[in-house]
Formats: C-alpha cells, structure tokens, sequence
C-alpha cells in the first residue's frame, strides 16, 4: 500500500527531467552529490516536485536504474543478432558512458538492499541471453579459443570496461592498452575483422530542462 500521496505521471516531461539530472549528476559528481535539492536545481525545476515524482530518493534511484535497464536488454538482444555478436557485444561494453555509469551505480547499490537484488535479477538475464549466444559461436569455433567456457568469455567481455573505467578514474592505466589489444586479436580470430554495430549516443543525459 502506498502512503497516500499523489505521484505525478510515469511519461511527463518533468519527471524525465528529473531521471535526466539524477543521471546526469551522478556520472559527473559521484551518487552522493544525488540529493533532491540537487536534482531539483539541474533539472531546472522546483525541488518539492522531486517527491511529487518519486515519494522517496530510493524510488527515483530504482526508476532511473529501470528505465535505462530496459534499454539495456534492448539494445543487447539487437547486438547479439549481428553478424559479428561478440563484437558487438564487445563495442557495447567498452563505451565511456555505460562503464562510468554503471560504477556509480553499484558504489551506490552498495547501500541499497533493493536497488542491489534488482540490478543483480538484470545482470543474470543480460548474461544468461549472452550466454546463448556464446556457446552457439564458440560452438562452431575452428581456433584454440574454441574451447574457452562461454561462460568465461562473457565475464571478461563485460567486466574489463568497468575495470579500466575505475582505474582511469584514479589515474592509473598500466596494462588497460594491451588488454584491448589482447581480447580484440582474440575477437578477430574467432569473428574476423569487425565491423562497427554499436554507436555510443550523442548525448545519453539530455540538458532539456522540465517544466515547473
């Protein structure tokens, strides 16, 4: 049961803009700098709407997480079926503005029970549907990767961007140029010389301000 108060439209422009800024402010600054009052003010609207959106700060952190997973499950299940799935698969996870995003996101699910169990559900069916599509390459692999565990080829794939995005962010970067190097000469074997099948967006947190 909920407490009573009006929520405001799932589809309304304010409420993107909120989601828009929540983002926005957490990629740039870090999830602490993710208060009402700040999201109110980058998303140009007044701060009392925030909690006529989102009844809680938790709730718009679930929102936001939700709707760009959507997205996510999305744009993989189109990626695995290219021609060159591992590479597309590769080209998705090493783009800048996914990994930044999504080591915020778990520094901040650290301290959200929810948040934690719903990005975890997310990532099992992410990794189970690219599993599928693994197993079928390899499958019919004739080079000494043939026999690598899918299961292994799509935990490094994914998590080698998010390693080199937190390290960068330190200030450290030995190693991160020949890792690449590394898992593309393997995706090249197995694959060929790739062709380009996802394309980072221009602007994945629009500046649009809402309306008051």
């Amino acid at each position: 049961m909920g407490d009573g108060r009006r929520v405001g439209a799932r589809d309304g422009a304010s409420r993107m803009a909120l989601l828009d800024a929540a983002e926005r402010l957490m990629v740039e600054s870090g999830y602490a700098a993710v208060t009402s009052r700040k999201v109110a003010e980058a998303a140009g609207l007044k701060p009392q709407l925030v909690h006529y959106y989102f009844r809680t700060m938790d709730e718009l952190f679930m929102e936001m997480f939700r709707r760009r997973a959507d997205e996510g499950v999305r744009t993989q299940r189109a990626l695995l079926d290219c021609p060159q799935p591992l590479w597309a698969l590769w080209q998705f996870s090493i783009d800048p503005q996914i990994a930044a995003y999504t080591t915020e996101l778990l520094a901040l699910a650290n301290h959200r029970k929810e948040l934690r169990a719903e990005i975890a559900r997310y990532s099992a069916e992410l990794r189970a549907e690219a599993q599928v599509m693994v197993e079928k390459t390899f499958a019919n692999a004739t080079t000494r990767y043939g026999d690598v565990p899918p299961a292994v080829a799509i935990v490094v794939l994914t998590s080698v961007s998010r390693v080199v995005m937190m390290e960068e962010s330190l200030g450290f970067s030995d190693g991160h140029r020949e890792s690449f190097a590394f898992i593309e000469s393997v995706l090249t074997e197995l694959e060929g010389e790739p062709q380009q099948y996802y394309v980072p967006p221009a602007s994945p947190y629009p500046t649009s301000r809402g309306e008051n």
